[in-house]
């Protein structure tokens, strides 16, 4: 009996890729049991002129988010990157487009998938100057399952009959926790129209972007068996056997399934648990053990020393102790360091199935003690894997098993140290295999032993991103990853690739320029200060004061310095920036001075309200200063019908300091608006503060004139004053 169910997830607006950020993700679970499942992607574009045809990047996963590099970047070393399934959808002609993507025999869990645009083109966009285009995506997930699918037990034959090429069967068997091998067997395979059998075999289920399905041919009437290494512990395996004779033929098949288990060996753990809870009680009075900490092993039960070495693993006990989101620790209940031989691998088992962990970074560090290896030309090789462990570890370090392929590491006296950084590591336990190799044979090294310190962490971001990036913690509904936001020209995963990045010489010149650059207000501000215009050169000064120190705090590199708090500097920035234009053009209008005042006032008041409702919006800049032109226009004309001529009536006011002016800030509105980059904006924005200060000491009215000018040493007196004699006299001394 199939179930056919549906899911679907609202639409996200796609976005220009310069981060990961930028991707827009869709979360789903794929239920057990699931023969197809297919995607139906629905992508759209606006009608408007500004729309024009795109390309747009879907990328999928298994297990955890797709590890994509749409700019070409480098990782960050020892990271493990293998490229995710990806496919393009084109928008040209069409407004909408939709694309079906099929997977037959899905793997159950958590799918994922990611879809951006292309590169964005790194030009700063002021809100509300252009209209962008909006493109949106939407993926949606039928399934079809089976309800009662058959269920092959280990060591039982079961007969089954496939009814026909159009109708496959579907069988699952479950795999028992430290299963070393699988073996399939495939027999008595018989036809309804007695011609040769023949059937085809798929066992696993489809993961992307790698798939590891085993498949097995069998034709006529004889037995045919397929082995498998290291099964995914504690799974479910799908098996399809499909038929390969004519239509209406029908096949019936005796399919049989065993396992080879392996017998671990293990240290106390129970009491080593119990040891550890009671030093940690003694340590901290009052409490009950680390919060959140829980002691994992891949096997339970203790056995003594001969057991160990008759055994064909030896475990460590693990304890997982949760720090933060996506940031987990582990610890070994025996200590960092543990001993490893070379007749029969260690193992480790690392729980990362919550469902909420594969949004980080998975760190291994191994660490070889020199001192304690005999053998000087000994290696201690591991392996990292999902799902299940590699149980027979050689030189050649594959680290396959029967469905996954695993991560290599290796230490010897000649290279001490190995990491190894699992980006967005699967939902599933993972499992670290160590062993002790010897060159000329295991022979060599029976009674040799190592001791390896492993570090092994989860963490949101490896090393923070580093000093030219910024860990961003992203959130899909109910799940969250994190991603680096690189600066300073740095790009790649982890913010490691320097193949762009400023040097320090270029950083220490965009901030000196950025903020030097706002020392042209001090001739707005004397100028204000010589016709009397004391507010407005004090909020000159305040813009002046705040752009300086808030470019000094909003550089990307090291050369940076904020007195106070970031947000803070860029609304006291924004607010003097509006605030200046608004006070300008209202001198500039000649209103009465209590109207003038009342109309700063109330003016200041509105822009911060704006501004704390949207800093970046463009009428934020643009309501004030039209307001103020409306104001200034309607003065003008009211003092020029009064007077009968032109206002300003001087022509030397217009030609060599209104125009002046006007010109100087439609440019800087140009530069502002139109010509920003990300890569040139350290000059372009200095540009703008130049002409914008420059175009406000034009455009200042002359003083009033019944104000005479300053005249300091009448201004300033002294209290003790040197009196001269003038007088003439009248007598010649001889």
């Amino acid at each position: 009996l199939y179930v056919s169910e549906y899911f679907s997830q609202s639409a996200q607006k796609l976005s220009f890729y310069s981060w990961y950020g930028n991707a827009k993700l869709f979360h789903f679970h794929v239920p057990e049991d699931t023969v197809l499942l297919r995607w139906l992607l629905q992508a759209s574009r606006g009608k408007g002129p500004e729309c024009t045809s795109m390309e747009i990047t879907v990328h999928f996963r298994h297990g955890a988010p797709p590890v994509i590099n749409p700019l070409g970047t480098r990782f960050p070393a020892n990271a493990t990157v293998r490229p995710s399934y990806s496919i393009s959808i084109t928008l040209s002609s069409a407004v909408q487009n939709t694309t079906f993507v099929n997977v037959t025999t899905p793997s159950a869990g958590d799918w994922f998938i990611a879809a951006h645009l292309p590169q964005a083109a790194g030009r700063i966009e002021v809100k509300g100057f252009s209209t962008p285009c909006p493109y949106m995506f939407q993926a949606d997930m039928f399934v079809l399952r089976l309800t009662d699918m058959p269920v092959l037990e280990p060591g039982v034959p079961m007969a089954h009959t496939v009814v026909s090429p159009a109708k496959p069967l579907h069988v699952k068997v479950f795999v028992p926790k430290h299963a070393a091998g699988m073996r399939f067997e495939l027999r008595s395979c018989v036809t309804n129209d007695n011609k040769v059998c023949a059937v085809r075999v798929v066992l696993g289920s489809i993961t992307l972007p790698q798939s590891f399905q085993r498949i097995l041919t069998c034709s006529g009437s004889g037995n045919c068996s397929l082995t498998l290494d290291s099964p995914p512990w504690e799974k479910w395996l799908q098996i399809m056997v499909e038929s390969l004779g004519a239509a209406n033929a029908s096949v019936s098949v005796e399919m049989l399934a065993s396992f080879t288990v392996c017998r671990p060996g293990s240290p106390s753990s129970f009491l080593n648990f119990i040891s550890l809870n009671q030093s940690q009680t003694s340590a901290r009075p009052g409490t009950t053990g680390a919060a959140g900490s829980s002691a994992q092993s891949a096997g339970e039960a203790p056995h003594n020393t001969s057991g160990q070495r008759s055994s064909c693993l030896q475990n460590q006990p693990v304890v997982r102790e949760d720090l933060d989101v996506v940031s987990v620790r582990y610890r070994l209940l025996n200590g960092p360091s543990m001993p490893i031989n070379a007749l029969s691998p260690t193992l480790l088992l690392l729980n990362l199935n919550t469902g909420m962990d594969s949004g980080g970074s998975l760190v291994v560090s191994l660490l070889l003690n020199k001192t304690s290896v005999s053998l000087t030309n000994a290696t201690v090789v591991a392996c990292m894997n999902a799902a299940s462990p590699v149980l027979s570890l050689n030189a050649t370090r594959n680290c396959s098993t029967a469905f996954s392929q695993g991560y290599p590491l290796s230490v010897s006296t000649s290279s001490v140290e190995a990491t190894l950084i699992v980006l967005y590591p699967q939902t599933d336990d993972w499992f670290l295999s160590l062993q002790l190799l010897c060159p000329k044979g295991q022979g060599e090294c029976t009674s040799a032993e190592a001791k390896v310190t492993v570090l092994a962490y989860l963490t949101p971001c490896f090393n923070d991103c580093g000093p030219y990036g910024q860990c961003s913690l992203l959130r899909r509904h109910g799940y969250l990853y994190a991603g680096c936001s690189c600066k300073a020209g740095w790009g790649g995963w982890s913010c490691t690739d320097d193949t762009k990045a400023q040097s320090i010489r270029a950083q220490n010149l965009a901030t000196l320029l950025l903020t030097l650059s706002n020392l042209m207000f001090l001739p707005a501000i004397a100028v204000a200060v010589h016709r009397y215009y004391l507010v407005e050169a004090s909020v000159y000064t305040y813009t002046m004061f705040f752009s300086t120190f808030y470019h000094a705090c909003d550089q990307p590199g090291v050369a940076v310095m904020c007195i106070m708090d970031y947000d803070t500097l860029q609304y006291c920035d924004f607010l003097g920036s509006v605030v200046s234009i608004w006070v300008t053009i209202l001198c500039m209008a000649r209103v009465k001075k209590i109207l003038k005042y009342v109309l700063f006032i109330l003016g200041t008041l509105l822009i911060a309200m704006s501004l704390q409702l949207d800093r970046r919006g463009v009428w934020n800049m643009m309501g004030p200063c039209l307001f103020a032109l409306i104001i200034m226009i309607a003065a003008w004309v009211h003092h020029g019908t009064k007077r009968r001529h032109c206002y300003p009536s001087s022509w030397k006011r217009w030609v060599f300091y209104l125009l002046p002016g006007i010109t100087l800030a439609f440019i800087a509105i140009s530069v502002y608006a139109f010509m920003e980059t990300n890569e040139n904006y350290y000059y372009t924005h200095s540009i703008w503060h130049v002409l914008v200060a420059c175009s406000v000491a034009f455009l200042l009215p002359p003083r009033d004139k019944h104000k005479k000018p300053w005249a300091w040493p009448q201004k300033l007196t002294c209290r003790y004053q040197i009196c001269q004699n003038d007088r003439e006299e009248l007598y010649a001394v001889t």
